[in-house]
């Protein structure tokens, strides 16, 4: 979340996107601690009465496993215009493979 916010620059501005472009990549490899591969449950709602749906963590990642990353940095960023603007600069790649070469990105160790 700091890096997409650009809460580490010295000229950080709240009110200025001045964040960074990140690409994660294997995503399904992330590890979770404790018992959360069973017990942690993503929810949605579709609108309509009885339209809760519930996805445990497990199938997540079976199904798709970029989402608890981008989920969990979406969460830390602002709810604003500018939050969602953020999160468009976070690239999630489930393997080593990702068409940003070009870019040249560094490692970021964290």
């Amino acid at each position: 979340g700091r890096i997409l916010q650009g809460k580490h620059k010295p000229y950080y501005t709240p009110n200025l996107d001045t964040g960074d472009f990140i690409v994660v990549v294997n995503a399904d490899k992330v590890k979770v601690t404790g018992n959360k591969v069973k017990d942690k449950i993503y929810f949605r709602h579709s609108g309509y009465t009885g339209g809760q749906t519930e996805t445990s963590y497990e199938e997540m990642m079976a199904k798709k496993p970029t989402f608890p990353i981008e989920n969990a940095v979406k969460g830390m960023l602002p709810k604003t215009k500018m939050g969602r603007k953020m999160i468009k600069k976070l690239f999630v790649y489930a393997d080593s493979n990702h068409p940003h070469a070009a870019q040249k990105p560094e490692n970021l160790e964290l």
